[in-house]
């Protein structure tokens, strides 16, 4: 029982991880991108005491043949001079350091070849790995714009069709409007119909006849003679012949 619940727990904080894991991809990148550094560097840790190791057998070797020559010239020497036993002796010293050397310069061989190889596959790893990345970084950029692009698309989307219901609501508006605007003028139509123009003009006729009246009134007082028009025939008004005359 407390094995399965431990097992539901494991499981629950399984997909927890992975959730935060999809919301944050750079950050797991960035986990990634950190243990590679750390096996780089503990793959130079290793490299670097093979290449210690070569430089060693590089030290022998150039040892061994400085050494060879030193035996050489040395059991020659005693040899011309008839010490064969001093000769006998150079001579197995330098036996023995020649295939001391033949078997270190071969070591040092297939190290310097495994160094090679151990340098090439760590580089062609890094290379791959930092691609890896590189493409893993696009990817998410890419990701993240499209999620950015289907987000303004539904946006988009959401507001043309606001858009479209704001723009019915207008269109009832605009009716109800203009509907409102021609019963206004129907009425005003009626009213003005419902006027009695004889009255007017009745009373516009009594208010010239008071002007004329009492402007012959300012007229007569101010003693200026007001000019009527002259009727059809032409005849003057009797007062201007008279004033004319006097």
């Amino acid at each position: 029982m407390f094995k399965r619940l431990g097992n539901l727990i494991r499981g629950f904080f399984g997909l927890f991880v992975s959730g935060l894991e999809k919301q944050n991809p750079e950050a797991l990148l960035e986990v990634e991108k950190e243990n590679l550094r750390k096996q780089i560097s503990e793959y130079n840790k290793g490299l670097a005491a093979h290449a210690g190791m070569c430089e060693r057998l590089i030290s022998q070797v150039q040892r061994q043949a400085k050494e060879e020559k030193e035996l050489t010239a040395k059991a020659a020497a005693h040899l011309k001079a008839g010490n064969r036993k001093l000769a006998g002796e150079y001579a197995l010293r330098l036996q023995k350091v020649k295939e001391e050397h033949k078997a270190n310069v071969d070591q040092l061989e297939e190290a310097e070849k495994t160094y090679e190889e151990l340098k090439r596959a760590r580089d062609v790893s890094v290379k791959a790995a930092k691609e890896k990345i590189e493409s893993l970084k696009r990817d998410i950029d890419e990701t993240r714009i499209a999620k950015a692009t289907a987000e303004l698309n539904e946006m988009a989307a959401g507001m043309i069709n606001e858009i479209g219901g704001a723009g019915d609501t207008l269109n009832r508006l605009e009716e109800m409007v203009a509907e409102e605007r021609e019963k206004a003028k129907g009425r005003a139509r009626v009213a003005k119909d419902s006027i009695d123009t004889t009255e007017l003009s009745e009373m516009e006729a009594e208010r010239t006849a008071l002007e004329e009246l009492a402007l012959a009134e300012f007229a007569a007082e101010a003693g200026i003679v007001i000019e009527e028009e002259s009727s059809e025939s032409g005849e003057a008004h009797p007062a201007a012949e008279d004033e004319k005359a006097m």
